[in-house]
């Protein structure tokens, strides 16, 4: 684990960017140095998608086995454990899912829901639906957001770069 005042490596370059142009600064320092929790997100949208019957039985990125019957869901993104309201704002129906593995590997499409999920927002039919996604419980994802370190480190580049 990095120290309070180190500069992780992968900021290196954004660093080297920021230096240079002085007016980045803010920039990079919103999206990059300073933490944005989970929740903070609030509402997104985007397509959703559901997994294969054929997926019954695998492994998920989490390491459990994954079950259609189950309410569960894959994010690109999100912490494991997540749980998310995904509504369909066609028809307004909501689930509640948990997040438990990676994908989906289809450009466009933002989440993928378990068979029992998808049957609970009416998108069987169709196969995919827009939907508005709701962080409700961000599970332990939050209990390792260590704010004081970060902000000793933005704090840091700051002095650093002026």
């Amino acid at each position: 684990m990095q120290g309070p005042s180190e500069v992780p490596k992968r900021h290196a370059r954004g660093l080297a960017l920021a230096k240079q142009y002085r007016w980045l600064t803010p920039l990079f320092l919103t999206f990059t140095i300073l933490p944005t929790t989970q929740t903070q997100a609030a509402i997104t949208e985007g397509t959703a998608s559901y997994y294969a019957d054929h997926f019954h039985g695998r492994k998920t990125a989490n390491g459990n086995t994954f079950d259609t019957q189950d309410l569960t869901a894959a994010h690109r993104t999100l912490s494991f454990g997540t749980k998310v309201l995904v509504t369909n704002k066609s028809n307004g129906r909501s689930v509640e899912v948990t997040i438990n593995d990676r994908g989906p590997y289809v450009h466009g499409r933002m989440i993928d829901l378990s068979k029992s999920a998808a049957k609970e927002i009416g998108m069987l039919g169709s196969g995919t639906a827009q939907v508005e996604i709701q962080v409700v419980d961000a599970g332990d994802a939050i209990s390792r957001f260590q704010p004081a370190q970060s902000a000793k480190a933005a704090e840091e580049l700051m002095m650093d770069l002026f």
